[in-house]
């Protein structure tokens, strides 16, 4: 599919641009070139494709399914972490969803492992994840996220913290009653297509800067060369890699690229991933208006069992991909 986008990137840096193949301005060149166009591509058909699906599962019908399950108390997690992959997130949604889902009645619990699995599995990162890795690492990331998202959940919810959710949630009143009719066929999809540009818009800085860092990289770290510093054998590198992804404010989509070249430098697939989830999950303006809603103490447990969680998988799938 991207074979004629490779043969552009080749013939404009080393035709037009003249520069040497195997020079480590041409390789960077050529990298950014090809991938950014791969991307970019790839980005508007996931988009589109996910905001057309996703335009079933509105955030007051899924506020309305979490609301009406009585079934097992894993069954509303489960339910919670499955419904955070296809339904509309980010960060600034974050307050009024989780003010949403209290009054509603869902307990809290299932609300964060609602509220943990929307950023953490990225349907736009499912996608790039899928085009750059395949399968199996795409399966591997839903799979460690969502059973975060589950775990975490569950967690949160046996600790009964309501009381440090701010007192104000509770008296809020939503009403329930408005009905917004199903928009028609044509509706769903000219709105996908107009949320589709609205988002590049929004998000191409961070792509482009992302690949220009994985252009970077791809330049002048040769193979392998970060394998003794941030590779399996390396204890503290997926801490690390928390650590430094936490403070970052990025989406998945201009991480992807980045998460790339980590691996192909020789940075560990399981290392990698728990990088781009601490990055989408942990992310400081999120966690910001979260404090709105949550008091310090419920805050700081939050964000260390999904710290956990995290530090935990990447551990796990370093010890099992090869």
């Amino acid at each position: 599919m991207f074979v004629p986008v490779q043969r552009f990137a080749d013939w404009l840096v080393y035709g037009i641009f003249g520069l040497a193949k195997d020079s480590k301005l041409g390789s960077a060149l050529n990298f950014f070139v090809f991938d950014s166009i791969k991307i970019f591509i790839l980005l508007f058909i996931i988009i589109y494709a996910i905001t057309f699906i996703r335009s079933f599962f509105p955030p007051e019908k899924t506020r309305k399914i979490l609301a009406k399950n009585k079934g097992s108390v894993l069954l509303g997690h489960v339910l919670a972490a499955l419904l955070g992959i296809v339904t509309p997130f980010c960060s600034c949604s974050a307050v009024p969803l989780f003010i949403g889902f209290v009054e509603a009645g869902v307990p809290l619990g299932v609300t964060f492992s609602y509220l943990i699995a929307a950023p953490m599995v990225n349907e736009v990162a499912l996608g790039l994840l899928y085009g750059l890795f395949g399968l199996k690492i795409a399966l591997i990331y839903v799979a460690s996220g969502e059973i975060i998202a589950i775990v975490s959940g569950l967690i949160l919810g046996k600790l009964k913290l309501e009381k440090y959710v701010e007192g104000y949630v509770y008296e809020m009143n939503i009403n329930k009653d408005i009905e917004i009719p199903d928009p028609t066929m044509k509706e769903r999809l000219i709105d996908s297509w107009n949320f589709t540009k609205d988002l590049i818009k929004k998000i191409w800085l961070y792509v482009v800067i992302g690949i220009a860092i994985g252009g970077f990289m791809h330049g002048w770290i040769p193979n392998k060369a970060l394998a003794p510093y941030m590779g399996k054998k390396n204890p503290f590198a997926v801490f690390i890699a928390v650590a430094v992804g936490v403070p970052l404010y990025s989406n998945a989509a201009g991480i992807i690229p980045l998460v790339s070249e980590l691996t192909r430098a020789g940075v560990a697939m399981g290392t990698a991933l728990s990088f781009m989830m601490a990055v989408t999950a942990l992310s400081v303006p999120e966690m910001i208006l979260l404090r709105r809603v949550l008091k310090p103490r419920l805050l700081a447990i939050f964000i260390t069992i999904v710290g956990v969680g995290i530090l935990f998988t990447g551990y796990l799938f370093n010890f099992i991909i090869a």
